[in-house]
């Protein structure tokens, strides 16, 4: 066994400044999606104040959105939160595929943590399970991966 630690981070971030990028589209589910990510970022100590909510027509438009806020050098970390339920045309599969595509991007060029919270679901139920106030919650989840990322990068500087 190796006597090599890994780096890894942790959710401790507490001064951290994020902003939560959340589409308007299928706002049911989406509304679910961000009361899962501020609550995550509150129980970690992340101040209200440090935290900004932005919100956009749709997921296509998460990735420029994103974009122009981590251009700013005000955020540390992003979190783009969105829904897109598979319909009868291939819509569905352009949309996803963008915007998974476009923020993964933006991730690379601005070095900041963009939280992937997209449910890319195939009906409603899914949506509905994976946005309600239970253990999967993906807003949550896509919270908690900016804080890791955030601590771990600061451990990598």
């Amino acid at each position: 066994m190796s006597k090599l630690r890994p780096l890894e981070g942790t959710y401790e971030a507490g001064d951290a400044r994020v902003t939560i990028i959340v589409s308007r589209w299928n706002g049911e589910i989406t509304e679910g999606l961000l009361r899962g990510a501020l609550a995550a970022l509150e129980r970690q100590g992340v101040p209200d104040e440090q935290v900004q909510v932005l919100r956009v027509p749709g997921a296509f438009e998460l990735p420029l959105a994103a974009l122009k806020v981590a251009n700013t050098g005000r955020v540390d970390g992003v979190i783009a939160l969105g829904c897109v339920i598979r319909g009868d045309t291939p819509h569905f599969d352009y949309v996803c595929a963008e915007c998974t595509r476009g923020l993964g991007q933006v991730s690379l060029d601005s070095s900041l943590p963009v939280g992937f919270g997209l449910l890319t679901c195939d009906n409603l139920a899914q949506a509905q399970a994976r946005s309600g106030d239970n253990r999967e919650n993906k807003g949550e989840e896509a919270a908690l991966t900016v804080l890791e990322m955030l601590s771990l990068l600061r451990q990598v500087r």
